[in-house]
Protein backbone atom coordinates (compact mmCIF):
# COMPACT_ATOMS: atom_id res chain seq x y z
CA UNK A 1 0.00 0.00 0.00
CA UNK A 2 1.27 3.21 -0.46
CA UNK A 3 1.12 6.03 1.13
CA UNK A 4 -1.74 8.49 1.20
CA UNK A 5 -3.76 6.01 1.03
CA UNK A 6 -6.36 5.16 2.87
CA UNK A 7 -7.91 1.57 2.65
CA UNK A 8 -11.58 1.53 3.50
CA UNK A 9 -13.05 -1.23 5.56
CA UNK A 10 -17.10 -0.97 4.96
CA UNK A 11 -18.05 -3.89 6.58
CA UNK A 12 -16.32 -2.53 9.65
CA UNK A 13 -17.29 1.37 9.50
CA UNK A 14 -21.52 0.57 8.81
CA UNK A 15 -21.34 -2.07 11.85
CA UNK A 16 -21.89 -4.48 9.49
CA UNK A 17 -19.12 -6.87 10.71
CA UNK A 18 -20.11 -10.39 12.31
CA UNK A 19 -20.76 -10.34 15.91
CA UNK A 20 -18.16 -12.37 17.74
CA UNK A 21 -18.38 -16.06 18.12
CA UNK A 22 -21.31 -17.57 20.47
CA UNK A 23 -21.95 -13.94 21.45
CA UNK A 24 -25.60 -14.07 19.39
CA UNK A 25 -28.62 -15.17 21.43
CA UNK A 26 -31.83 -17.18 20.04
CA UNK A 27 -32.99 -16.18 16.84
CA UNK A 28 -36.73 -15.63 18.05
CA UNK A 29 -35.52 -12.52 20.49
CA UNK A 30 -34.80 -10.56 17.16
CA UNK A 31 -38.50 -10.93 16.06
CA UNK A 32 -39.83 -9.27 19.24
CA UNK A 33 -39.82 -5.88 18.02
CA UNK A 34 -41.47 -6.84 15.45
CA UNK A 35 -44.32 -8.45 16.84
CA UNK A 36 -44.50 -5.63 19.48
CA UNK A 37 -45.34 -3.04 16.53
CA UNK A 38 -47.86 -5.64 14.65
CA UNK A 39 -49.40 -5.92 18.28
CA UNK A 40 -49.77 -1.76 18.90
CA UNK A 41 -50.44 -1.69 15.21
CA UNK A 42 -53.78 -3.75 15.72
CA UNK A 43 -55.00 -2.45 18.76
CA UNK A 44 -54.47 1.40 17.94
CA UNK A 45 -55.69 1.35 14.39
CA UNK A 46 -57.18 -2.44 13.17
CA UNK A 47 -59.40 -3.58 16.01
CA UNK A 48 -61.08 0.14 16.34
CA UNK A 49 -61.59 0.45 12.97
CA UNK A 50 -63.65 -3.46 13.10
CA UNK A 51 -65.56 -1.88 15.31
CA UNK A 52 -66.87 1.31 13.96
CA UNK A 53 -67.53 -0.60 10.64
CA UNK A 54 -69.24 -3.20 12.48
CA UNK A 55 -71.57 -0.64 14.08
CA UNK A 56 -72.93 1.22 11.15
CA UNK A 57 -73.37 -2.54 9.42
CA UNK A 58 -75.83 -2.79 12.48
CA UNK A 59 -77.40 0.50 11.75
CA UNK A 60 -77.61 0.24 8.37
CA UNK A 61 -79.77 -3.06 8.44
CA UNK A 62 -81.32 -2.00 11.85
CA UNK A 63 -83.37 0.95 9.46
CA UNK A 64 -87.06 0.52 9.25
CA UNK A 65 -89.88 2.50 7.46
CA UNK A 66 -90.47 5.70 9.84
CA UNK A 67 -87.10 6.41 10.75
CA UNK A 68 -86.09 9.77 10.88
CA UNK A 69 -82.22 9.97 9.41
CA UNK A 70 -79.93 12.54 8.29
CA UNK A 71 -77.64 11.90 5.67
CA UNK A 72 -74.53 12.22 5.23
CA UNK A 73 -74.82 15.31 2.90
CA UNK A 74 -77.13 16.82 5.21
CA UNK A 75 -80.54 15.79 3.94
CA UNK A 76 -83.19 15.30 6.82
CA UNK A 77 -86.31 12.89 5.83
CA UNK A 78 -88.62 9.88 6.99
CA UNK A 79 -87.73 6.73 5.45
CA UNK A 80 -90.76 5.74 2.99
CA UNK A 81 -89.50 2.39 1.47
CA UNK A 82 -86.73 0.68 1.83
CA UNK A 83 -84.31 -1.90 -0.92
CA UNK A 84 -81.30 -3.82 -0.83
CA UNK A 85 -79.05 -0.70 -1.76
CA UNK A 86 -81.30 2.28 -1.52
CA UNK A 87 -83.75 4.45 0.84
CA UNK A 88 -86.44 6.57 -0.12
CA UNK A 89 -86.44 9.68 1.95
CA UNK A 90 -89.86 12.11 2.63
CA UNK A 91 -87.93 15.57 3.15
CA UNK A 92 -90.98 17.47 2.57
CA UNK A 93 -94.77 17.27 1.73
CA UNK A 94 -95.25 15.16 -1.58
CA UNK A 95 -91.71 15.86 -2.12
CA UNK A 96 -89.33 12.06 -2.23
CA UNK A 97 -86.01 10.92 -3.03
CA UNK A 98 -84.06 8.31 -2.93
CA UNK A 99 -80.89 7.72 -1.60
CA UNK A 100 -77.96 5.03 -1.32
CA UNK A 101 -77.99 3.23 2.03
CA UNK A 102 -74.82 3.90 2.48
CA UNK A 103 -75.86 7.83 3.00
CA UNK A 104 -77.46 7.19 5.69
CA UNK A 105 -75.08 9.01 8.68
CA UNK A 106 -77.35 8.81 11.52
CA UNK A 107 -80.57 9.48 13.51
CA UNK A 108 -81.91 13.09 13.58
CA UNK A 109 -81.14 14.44 17.24
CA UNK A 110 -78.57 11.80 17.74
CA UNK A 111 -74.60 11.74 17.13
CA UNK A 112 -74.02 10.56 14.00
CA UNK A 113 -73.14 6.87 13.23
CA UNK A 114 -70.97 6.74 10.47
CA UNK A 115 -68.28 9.35 11.04
CA UNK A 116 -66.97 11.88 8.45
CA UNK A 117 -63.20 10.66 6.78
CA UNK A 118 -61.87 13.95 7.79
CA UNK A 119 -62.63 13.92 11.40
CA UNK A 120 -60.59 10.60 11.57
Amino acid sequence: MKTGEVMLNLPAMFGMASPPQGASGPVWVQFIPFALIAAIFYFIILRPMKQRQKKVQEFREALKVGDRIITTSGIYGSITKLSDRSIQLQVADKVRIEVSRAAVGGYQGEDPVVQDPGSM
